[in-house]
Protein backbone atom coordinates (compact mmCIF):
# COMPACT_ATOMS: atom_id res chain seq x y z
CA UNK A 1 0.00 0.00 0.00
CA UNK A 2 0.84 3.37 -0.55
CA UNK A 3 1.52 4.93 2.24
CA UNK A 4 1.72 8.80 1.32
CA UNK A 5 -1.58 8.93 0.15
CA UNK A 6 -4.80 6.88 1.83
CA UNK A 7 -8.36 7.15 -0.82
CA UNK A 8 -11.52 8.48 1.77
CA UNK A 9 -12.69 4.85 1.43
CA UNK A 10 -10.11 3.69 3.21
CA UNK A 11 -9.85 6.20 6.05
CA UNK A 12 -13.92 5.94 6.47
CA UNK A 13 -13.83 2.28 6.11
CA UNK A 14 -11.59 2.34 9.29
CA UNK A 15 -13.27 4.63 11.41
CA UNK A 16 -16.56 3.25 10.22
CA UNK A 17 -15.60 0.23 11.73
CA UNK A 18 -13.31 0.33 14.98
CA UNK A 19 -15.14 0.79 18.41
CA UNK A 20 -12.08 0.88 20.85
CA UNK A 21 -8.81 2.59 20.64
CA UNK A 22 -5.82 2.03 22.64
CA UNK A 23 -3.82 5.68 22.11
CA UNK A 24 -0.06 5.47 22.91
CA UNK A 25 1.91 8.18 24.54
CA UNK A 26 -1.41 10.40 25.86
CA UNK A 27 -0.63 13.37 28.00
CA UNK A 28 -2.45 13.64 30.30
CA UNK A 29 -1.70 17.73 30.05
CA UNK A 30 -4.81 19.47 28.82
CA UNK A 31 -3.70 21.85 26.06
CA UNK A 32 -1.45 18.21 24.03
CA UNK A 33 -2.34 17.23 21.35
CA UNK A 34 -2.73 13.81 22.51
CA UNK A 35 -5.49 14.50 24.96
CA UNK A 36 -7.49 16.93 22.41
CA UNK A 37 -7.71 13.88 19.99
CA UNK A 38 -8.48 11.45 23.01
CA UNK A 39 -11.55 13.93 24.03
CA UNK A 40 -12.61 14.48 20.67
CA UNK A 41 -12.77 11.08 20.03
CA UNK A 42 -14.30 9.96 23.08
CA UNK A 43 -17.16 12.28 22.42
CA UNK A 44 -17.79 10.61 18.79
CA UNK A 45 -18.73 7.15 20.39
CA UNK A 46 -15.12 5.65 20.07
CA UNK A 47 -14.26 3.89 23.65
CA UNK A 48 -10.59 5.31 24.43
CA UNK A 49 -7.91 3.74 26.53
CA UNK A 50 -4.96 5.24 27.04
CA UNK A 51 -1.48 4.03 27.38
CA UNK A 52 1.08 5.86 29.00
CA UNK A 53 3.61 3.77 31.31
CA UNK A 54 4.21 7.24 33.71
CA UNK A 55 0.73 7.29 34.25
CA UNK A 56 0.05 4.04 34.46
CA UNK A 57 -2.91 3.39 37.07
CA UNK A 58 -4.45 7.05 37.42
CA UNK A 59 -6.91 8.34 34.75
CA UNK A 60 -7.20 10.20 31.92
CA UNK A 61 -10.99 11.85 30.84
CA UNK A 62 -12.40 9.12 33.43
CA UNK A 63 -10.32 6.01 31.51
CA UNK A 64 -8.10 4.20 33.39
CA UNK A 65 -4.42 4.56 32.25
CA UNK A 66 -2.45 1.09 31.51
CA UNK A 67 1.25 0.84 31.04
CA UNK A 68 1.34 -1.31 28.11
CA UNK A 69 -0.76 -2.07 25.60
CA UNK A 70 -0.33 -5.99 27.17
CA UNK A 71 -2.22 -5.06 30.59
CA UNK A 72 -5.41 -3.63 29.12
CA UNK A 73 -8.26 -6.42 29.94
CA UNK A 74 -10.32 -6.11 26.54
CA UNK A 75 -9.49 -6.25 22.63
CA UNK A 76 -8.54 -3.41 21.17
CA UNK A 77 -9.79 -2.38 17.41
CA UNK A 78 -7.14 -0.03 17.03
CA UNK A 79 -3.68 1.52 18.46
CA UNK A 80 -3.36 5.03 17.80
CA UNK A 81 0.65 5.87 18.43
CA UNK A 82 1.41 9.17 19.58
CA UNK A 83 4.91 8.51 20.16
CA UNK A 84 7.88 9.18 17.38
CA UNK A 85 8.87 7.07 14.65
CA UNK A 86 11.67 5.06 16.31
CA UNK A 87 9.53 4.44 19.17
CA UNK A 88 6.57 2.45 16.54
CA UNK A 89 8.27 -0.74 15.67
CA UNK A 90 8.29 -1.67 19.51
CA UNK A 91 4.68 -1.07 20.02
CA UNK A 92 3.38 -2.75 16.71
CA UNK A 93 5.76 -5.59 17.99
CA UNK A 94 3.75 -5.80 21.13
CA UNK A 95 0.60 -5.07 19.45
CA UNK A 96 1.04 -8.45 17.39
CA UNK A 97 1.63 -10.50 20.32
CA UNK A 98 -2.06 -9.47 21.29
CA UNK A 99 -5.12 -11.66 21.08
CA UNK A 100 -7.42 -11.03 19.07
CA UNK A 101 -4.76 -8.48 17.02
CA UNK A 102 -5.75 -5.15 16.32
CA UNK A 103 -7.14 -4.69 12.93
CA UNK A 104 -5.53 -1.39 12.57
CA UNK A 105 -2.02 0.74 13.56
CA UNK A 106 -2.91 4.49 13.23
CA UNK A 107 0.49 6.41 13.70
CA UNK A 108 0.03 10.14 14.32
CA UNK A 109 1.23 13.01 11.98
CA UNK A 110 4.66 12.59 11.56
CA UNK A 111 5.63 9.70 12.75
CA UNK A 112 6.43 7.33 9.88
CA UNK A 113 8.00 3.79 10.43
CA UNK A 114 8.21 2.00 7.06
CA UNK A 115 9.18 -1.58 9.07
CA UNK A 116 6.52 -1.33 11.43
CA UNK A 117 4.22 -0.70 9.07
CA UNK A 118 5.15 -3.25 7.04
CA UNK A 119 5.23 -5.80 9.67
CA UNK A 120 1.63 -5.17 10.59
CA UNK A 121 0.65 -5.78 6.75
CA UNK A 122 2.39 -8.63 6.64
CA UNK A 123 0.56 -9.68 9.98
CA UNK A 124 -3.06 -8.61 8.38
CA UNK A 125 -3.70 -5.26 10.09
CA UNK A 126 -4.58 -2.00 8.31
CA UNK A 127 -1.94 0.79 8.94
CA UNK A 128 -2.30 4.33 8.29
CA UNK A 129 0.98 6.53 8.77
CA UNK A 130 1.36 10.73 9.40
CA UNK A 131 -2.04 11.31 9.78
CA UNK A 132 -4.82 12.02 12.68
CA UNK A 133 -7.74 10.12 13.11
CA UNK A 134 -9.44 13.49 14.56
CA UNK A 135 -8.65 15.43 11.41
CA UNK A 136 -9.87 13.03 9.09
CA UNK A 137 -12.83 11.91 11.25
CA UNK A 138 -13.40 15.77 11.44
CA UNK A 139 -12.66 15.98 7.22
CA UNK A 140 -14.82 12.88 6.30
CA UNK A 141 -18.21 13.84 8.35
CA UNK A 142 -17.74 17.55 6.78
CA UNK A 143 -17.49 18.93 10.28
CA UNK A 144 -14.16 20.77 9.48
CA UNK A 145 -16.00 22.03 6.03
CA UNK A 146 -18.90 22.85 8.26
CA UNK A 147 -16.63 25.34 11.25
CA UNK A 148 -15.60 26.97 7.59
CA UNK A 149 -12.32 25.06 7.04
CA UNK A 150 -12.02 24.24 2.62
CA UNK A 151 -12.87 20.62 2.12
CA UNK A 152 -12.14 20.61 -1.61
CA UNK A 153 -15.97 19.17 -2.12
CA UNK A 154 -19.08 21.31 -3.15
CA UNK A 155 -21.92 20.65 -2.13
CA UNK A 156 -25.60 22.04 -1.11
CA UNK A 157 -26.04 19.73 1.15
CA UNK A 158 -25.53 19.97 4.57
CA UNK A 159 -23.88 16.79 6.26
CA UNK A 160 -26.45 14.74 8.18
CA UNK A 161 -26.11 15.02 12.15
CA UNK A 162 -26.32 12.89 15.12
CA UNK A 163 -27.21 13.77 18.35
CA UNK A 164 -27.29 17.97 18.93
CA UNK A 165 -24.86 20.72 17.66
CA UNK A 166 -22.58 20.97 14.60
CA UNK A 167 -19.89 18.57 16.56
CA UNK A 168 -22.34 15.29 15.55
CA UNK A 169 -22.10 14.75 12.23
CA UNK A 170 -22.07 11.48 10.45
CA UNK A 171 -18.87 9.73 8.71
CA UNK A 172 -21.51 8.58 5.55
CA UNK A 173 -20.63 9.15 2.29
CA UNK A 174 -22.78 11.60 0.36
CA UNK A 175 -26.20 10.66 -2.26
CA UNK A 176 -24.24 8.86 -4.83
CA UNK A 177 -21.04 7.65 -3.69
CA UNK A 178 -20.49 4.13 -2.32
CA UNK A 179 -21.37 4.54 1.19
CA UNK A 180 -19.56 2.61 3.72
CA UNK A 181 -22.01 0.46 6.32
CA UNK A 182 -22.23 2.52 9.31
CA UNK A 183 -21.39 1.14 12.82
CA UNK A 184 -23.14 1.55 16.12
CA UNK A 185 -20.52 2.12 18.20
CA UNK A 186 -22.21 2.24 21.50
CA UNK A 187 -23.48 -1.40 21.43
CA UNK A 188 -21.24 -4.56 22.46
Amino acid sequence: MNHDSYPDSYIRGILNSVKTIAMVGISPKNNRPSYFVFKYLQERGYRLIPVNPGQAGKEILGQKVYARLADIPEPIDMIDIFRSSDHVLPIVREALTLDPKPQVIWMQLTVRNEEAAALAQAAGLKVVMNRCPKIEYGRLSSEISWMGINSRTLSSQRAQRYGKGVQRMSLEERPGAAATPPVDKTSN
